[in-house]
């Protein structure tokens, strides 16, 4: 007798027969892998690359209103014991009611310090690697500057390559510092006075 058809061993017949099933699903399956690996169904399409993208897109934000940008020049003190250097920086806020586009690049920026009548420093005399830049305005949100150091120098184009600055007056004297954004200049009421010690 054949034992394929009638196997032969101490358990039953039909626990052989279930292996035998077992073993012939799993060969049908490994068959079925590779037919499907070599065949590659759909690889004769092209799939595109699709990415995301809003169902609606954002309106252009305009150019600001200069009339409706305001400019306040800040300093981080108003008084400076010898031997402190004041930081400047500045704030730009939207007067308007809706959200527009400023240019405000260092390109565009000018911090001028004054002492009365006379101009004692500006960042543009001696300004270099100037970068451009715009800011988007939302309506009443000041958007503040990273604040610089101002070495108590006197400046003008003819002493940029100068190893040592002339420094100015101390010991009580006061200045003015006012910045100028994209043609947007403080208010005087928003220049600060400061004294240095």
């Amino acid at each position: 007798m054949s034992t394929i058809r009638n196997p032969v061993g101490p358990q039953p017949s039909k626990v052989y027969w279930r292996r035998r099933l077992a073993v012939l699903v799993g060969l049908l399956v490994i068959i079925l892998i590779i037919v499907l690996i070599a065949a590659r169904p759909g690889s004769g399409k092209p799939t595109p690359h699709t990415t995301k993208t809003p169902t609606t897109s954002a309106p252009r934000v305009a150019a600001c209103d200069p009339s409706k940008v305001e400019v306040d020049a800040v300093t981080d003190a108003v008084s400076y014991p010898a031997g402190v250097d004041p930081m400047l920086s500045l704030t730009i806020t939207n007067t308007g009611k809706t959200a527009c586009s400023f240019k405000d690049g260092s390109n565009v920026q000018n911090y001028v310090i004054t002492s009365g009548t006379e101009k004692i420093w500006s960042s543009k005399d001696c300004q270099t690697g100037a970068v451009a830049a715009t800011t988007t305005l939302e309506p009443g949100k000041p958007v503040k500057s990273t604040p610089f150091a101002w070495d108590r120098t006197r400046s003008s184009p003819s002493t940029c390559s100068a190893t040592n600055a002339p420094q100015v007056i101390a010991g009580g004297a006061s200045y003015h510092l006012s910045v100028t954004v994209n043609g947007v200049t403080s208010a005087a009421a928003k220049s600060p006075q400061f004294v240095l010690r």
